[in-house]
């Protein structure tokens, strides 16, 4: 099995090669790609050192099996014809291709078998609030037919990428120093504060990572179901946390719905509000699992339930999800 890493110095790069460590995933040559900027690095992965190399148009994805792409959209769509036209699986971690019609859009836990029908080579991997919401909402949806989502967010700074963790990190420290706090990856400083805006705003007033939640869930659970996002930035380092609300068809119970979502995989349920138990992202940073709790019955909606989550937005929200992804194509055959 030969991999290639594109974007291999960026947070979900680096994932990458902790979770491919971690999941003993097969892979007998591994290559890594970056931009000039990385270009010459090195890093260690299973006792031997690898140089970034330069990403450029030409051959140097021949005989790559699969090529886990995370460096931006505008790079994906420049390169996807280099390191598709040789047969290699081409898991793409951007928002390049998720929405054509042509490219698979796959949480394993939902949807794998849509992995095998990828004409132009390239698996999309979701955004990381809709990967997290998806793997709790199917279970629901096989006890009934999930009709709309409510949800607002609280996403970590890591969803801005690792120069964005460091400047949160530098901002706390600055304060403390009585500094005035760098601001240069959001719009305004996130220590101490909450940002009620990710990504830019559409024409309706909702952001572009609010409409990825209401068009990719769609995909990915081939429903009909309406998604009302609300994305905030809030000064975790690297989890993402969702307060989610579901109509369902019919009526589900509460004990139901936590029975169904505790066995579904992926899923770890932590609910227990008398003793004060419930996912935070604290304990949630990585972790595998999406973890859910506050599981209830929504006061304002006879088919209604409500509950709350929490993952690991550079893991499952990222790199965990797309190497699934690849795992699943080895275990079926379907790689070259």
């Amino acid at each position: 099995m030969k991999v290639a890493i594109v974007g291999a110095s960026g947070a979900v790069g680096q994932e990458f090669l902790r979770v491919l460590d971690e999941r003993n995933f097969p892979i007998d040559e591994l290559i890594l790609f970056g931009s000039t900027r990385s270009a010459g690095t090195k890093y260690t992965f299973r006792g031997k050192q690898y140089e970034v190399q330069l990403l450029k148009h030409g051959d140097d994805f021949k005989g790559v099996d699969i090529a886990f792409t995370s460096a931006g959209a505008g790079t994906s769509k420049e390169f996807a014809e280099d390191i598709t036209k040789f047969g290699a699986v081409m898991i793409d971690n951007s928002s390049a291709f998720r929405m054509d019609a042509d490219v698979p859009l796959v949480v394993p836990e939902c949807n794998a078998e849509d992995a095998l029908n990828r004409p132009r080579g390239i698996i999309a991997n979701p955004n990381c609030t809709t990967i997290m919401m998806v793997v709790v909402l199917q279970p629901i949806e096989k006890l009934s037919h999930i009709q709309r989502i409510h949800v607002a967010s609280y996403q970590s700074a890591s969803g801005a990428g690792a120069a964005a963790m460091a400047e949160l990190q530098q901002q706390y420290k600055e304060i403390v120093e009585g500094k005035e706090p760098t601001v240069n990856k959001f719009a305004y400083q996130l220590a101490y504060n909450v940002i009620p805006q990710i990504d830019v705003f559409q024409d309706n007033g909702y952001t572009k990572e609010e409409m990825k939640m209401f068009n990719e869930t769609r995909k990915i659970m081939h429903t009909d179901a309406k998604c009302s996002a609300m994305c905030v930035r809030i000064s975790s380092l690297r989890a993402h946390s969702e307060a989610v609300w579901v109509e369902t068809e019919k009526p589900v119970s509460v004990e139901d719905a936590r029975a169904a979502i505790a066995a579904a995989p992926g899923v770890t349920v932590i609910d227990d509000p008398k003793n004060q138990k419930y996912p935070m992202p604290l304990f949630t940073a990585g972790k595998d699992d999406v973890y859910v709790g506050r599981i209830r019955k929504d006061l304002a909606n006879d088919n209604g339930l409500t509950f709350w989550l929490s993952g690991d937005q550079i893991k499952k929200g990222a790199a965990l999800n797309a190497v699934q992804i690849a795992e699943y194509l080895i275990k079926v055959g379907n790689v070259k």
